[in-house]
């Protein structure tokens, strides 16, 4: 069944100050990622962690490989957002869940049902094909 985002938990990950790990976040200024990044931190406020391949640092912030890498002082983290294909969405959610993220938010066109599934049973919110730049107006942000 495919999942139905809930505007209140939308606002409420997008108005409580907290932790987002960027998965597929990198230096290349083309990706949408980039820009959002920059809206999640400056414009929402938000502590970002860069999670990408390389482990590179981006926006000055320190990047990781992985979800598990990020170390145990930056947990928890309240929101893991997906820049990563939809096939390759299934691990980071269950990265996610393995490292005790309260929330997954997979980005503009990224959807994985069974995954999404995974992620509710453990309990986390979930946000699906939706961009918190784009949903920012919204809330005045």
């Amino acid at each position: 069944m495919a999942h139905i985002n809930d505007r209140a938990v939308i606002e409420r990950l997008m108005r409580t100050k907290g932790t987002w790990a960027i998965v597929g976040l990198t230096t290349n200024e083309w990706r949408s990622a980039y820009d959002v990044a920059l809206y999640v931190r400056d414009r929402m406020g938000m502590e970002i962690i860069p999670v990408n391949l390389p482990g590179d640092d981006v926006h000055g912030e320190k990047g990781y490989r992985s979800l598990a890498e990020i170390p145990a002082e930056k947990h928890p983290i309240d929101v893991v957002e997906c820049f990563v294909n939809s096939q390759k969405v299934g691990p980071v959610i269950d990265q996610a869940i393995a490292v005790g993220a309260k929330a997954v938010w997979l980005q503009l066109g990224v959807f994985d049902d069974a995954a999404v599934e995974r992620a509710k049973a453990a309990g986390l919110d979930v946000v699906v094909d939706s961009c918190p730049a784009r949903e920012g107006w919204h809330f005045g942000l």
